[in-house]
């Protein structure tokens, strides 16, 4: 494989309903990760970790701040033919409305495609947690002689339910698919051939591991693409997939590290808070796969008289005689005298308040951004530039907390979500 043969395409999502309220105001591939990243850096960053430097990514909604997130960080020199290029829906001569499913944004882009002439497409999805060299998926699928090929998580039956489930033989070639099968539908025919496995990953079939679902990632021949979207046909998974099964050449990939779908809130507040374990699913740690984003040259902590544990402080925070557990500290965040914090993303802040802005706000009985003293919070997610005031009851009881939306905050599945640029005054309770 040589570098300008492939082009990836990165899914950027609708609406991110499922991810509201933190995708009111941006698109859910901007939404901030892991205390300093974005999204978008996760399936950015693989493709840079595998050789593949020209990018583009698929959106419609909230675009500026994505926008702003990927000029501001991915900038591959003048001597480079790489680059990160956004293509938001757009009207044309030939249509005139906007994407109506995975495949119809493809579609939709196959004009600006062809520029780079490439022989094959990769296509990924902008909200998943997974680290993966795409050279070897690209390999076999040369290797194969695939017109298609899909990337296969290999799972139990009880996580079966919400997920694409393929059928392949014992060479791997994919002859059924099942979109997301009810808990008592009996799938046992679209169990993994043992050898199939055994093959790939070396490993014998268990509960465990005796299905494989999709993984939402394929790699398209460039002629192949174009065939299949000559239609109006207009998801992958649910139409196209399926179809190019009956009379094209499909290959499954079996991959077994760590691969985590973050489109629900709960997916994504689980999936950050597992992070600040002390044995992570997903290893950021790794040198030889990092994932990128933006620079943004802050100062280190500041940690003042604190008790910290299972978590993770981000750059150019300052945080004074705080209690904090199973939490992640997004950049630039304050944290006042006596603040506890168990279970929280706090997202942080994009910008430092100057002392004239803190004097404004003070007299206008406004907080400062940040967490506010002796506020304890438990089980939330602190959107981006929010203020928290003083004596602050977050979370902290054990009722349960039925889903709604307010001005300043909503709950899904227990979890508060306070939205960005929210006031919370001085001595609320929630």
């Amino acid at each position: 494989m040589k570098k300008q043969d492939t082009v990836a395409i990165i899914l950027g999502g609708g609406k991110g309903t499922r991810l509201y309220p933190l995708t009111k105001d941006r698109a859910k591939p901007a939404v901030p990760f892991a205390g300093k990243y974005r999204l978008v850096d996760i399936p950015i960053s693989n493709c840079i970790n595998s050789d593949i430097s020209q990018i583009y990514l698929l959106t419609q909604f909230n675009s500026a701040s994505l926008h702003n997130h990927i000029n501001n960080t991915y900038q591959f020199g003048s001597f480079s033919t790489g680059f990160v290029e956004i293509l938001a829906a757009e009207q044309t001569l030939q249509s005139t409305t906007w994407y109506q499913g995975t495949a119809d944004a493809v579609r939709k882009n196959l004009v600006h495609f062809k520029d780079q002439d490439p022989k094959y497409f990769v296509i990924l999805s902008g909200d998943q947690l997974y680290s993966m060299d795409l050279k070897d998926m690209i390999n076999q699928h040369i290797a194969s002689g695939a017109e298609l090929s899909i990337a296969a998580k290999p799972i139990s039956r009880s996580q079966a339910t919400g997920l694409g489930i393929i059928g392949a033989d014992d060479n791997g070639i994919i002859k059924k698919f099942y979109e997301k099968p009810a808990d008592d539908l009996d799938i046992s025919e679209y169990k993994v051939s043992p050898k199939f496995m055994k093959d790939s990953l070396n490993q014998d079939v268990s509960d465990k591991n005796e299905y494989l679902a999709s993984m939402g990632m394929y790699i398209f021949n460039a002629d192949t693409m174009a065939e299949v979207l000559d239609n109006d046909l207009t998801d992958f998974g649910k139409e196209i997939i399926p179809k190019a099964i009956e009379n094209r050449k499909v290959y499954s990939y079996l991959f077994d590290g760590f691969w985590e779908d973050i489109g629900t809130i709960k997916a994504f507040y689980d999936t950050n808070l597992n992070l600040a374990s002390m044995t992570p699913d997903f290893n950021f740690y790794d040198e030889d796969m990092p994932i990128y984003t933006h620079r943004r040259h802050l100062p280190a902590t500041k940690i003042n008289f604190c008790n910290i544990s299972s978590s993770l402080t981000s750059e150019g925070s300052i945080i004074t005689n705080a209690y904090i557990v199973n939490s992640i500290i997004g950049v630039r965040t304050i944290i006042e005298s006596g603040a506890s914090l168990d279970g929280v993303y706090c997202m942080g802040a994009s910008y430092y308040e100057t002392p004239e802005e803190i004097a404004e706000n003070k007299r206008k009985g406004i907080p400062n951004q940040g967490i506010g003293r002796g506020t304890i919070i438990k089980r939330a997610i602190i959107d981006q530039n929010s203020r928290i005031g003083n004596g602050c009851r977050i979370g902290v009881d054990d009722i349960k907390r039925e889903d709604c939306d307010t001005e300043m905050y909503s709950i899904r599945d227990g979890i508060i979500v306070i939205r960005k640029n929210a006031i919370i005054p001085d001595n609320t309770v929630m």
